[in-house]
């Protein structure tokens, strides 16, 4: 068997200078994909390797990123930064149905440091979700349905909040994300869509029609139909 090394972290002064690279382009930056080893790593932690001019810089390109995907959530390894920073926010229209059986309420823009997430409760609940960094595809992912969220905001306060429902569910994808976590080691495999399959076959507010047709999560209980 070969033996794989976990990838090296960057030193701060190295990831500072990846930060500085990418501000000065003066470019939104691709957004890194599944296989990128950055994603697989843990990110480091927020300790000032970058200036607050900079981290402030940083945040708005990030949320300028993923209203461009456009997505609710982007972690700074998703453009090649490991650093463990996320911004969140979801002002899409939904469907009202969509929105009641998903528990789906506007999130206001967030940008996260540090963060953990502790579930409260037992219940959980079950969607197709995807990532912008694994483009064309969605799964469903049973997730915590409420999660309280420890993080450091940008002023370098310590935060506590509470989050439930879709709000939960962008709070776990995207601070798995800093931990080396994609939605797919999450996923019910057998759930695995194209963007067009689920487009033509499973877009719906629950997830019962694709339960039964593709063989997953049989004794789920109280699965959304």
């Amino acid at each position: 068997m070969i033996a794989v090394s976990p990838p090296t972290p960057f030193t701060p002064a190295q990831l500072r200078e990846r930060v500085q690279e990418i501000l000065a382009a003066g470019l939104l930056p691709t957004i890194v994909q599944a296989g990128h080893p950055v994603l697989r790593q843990q990110a480091a932690a927020f300790e000032g390797q970058i200036s607050d001019s900079e981290l402030q810089q940083l945040i708005v390109l990030m949320r300028n990123v993923m209203h461009e995907a456009p997505g609710v959530g982007l972690a700074a390894p998703q453009i090649g930064i490991p650093l463990q920073l996320a911004v969140l926010e979801d002002q899409f229209d939904v469907d009202p149905e969509a929105a009641a059986v998903r528990h789906r309420m506007p999130l206001d823009f967030l940008a996260i440091l540090n963060p953990r997430y502790a579930p409260l409760g037992d219940e959980t609940a079950a969607f197709f979700e995807g990532c912008l960094s694994l483009s064309g595809l969605q799964a469903v992912v049973v997730r915590h349905e409420r999660v309280l969220l420890t993080y450091e905001t940008p002023e370098s306060r310590g935060a506590e909040q509470e989050f439930n429902g879709w709000q939960a569910r962008i709070v776990q994808h995207e601070t798995d994300h800093l931990q080396g976590t994609l939605y797919v080691d999450r996923a019910e495999l057998r759930s695995l869509s194209s963007n067009a399959e689920y487009a033509a076959n499973w877009a719906e507010p629950g997830i019962g029609k694709a339960r039964a047709a593709l063989g997953f999560l049989p004794e789920y209980p109280g699965a959304p139909t």
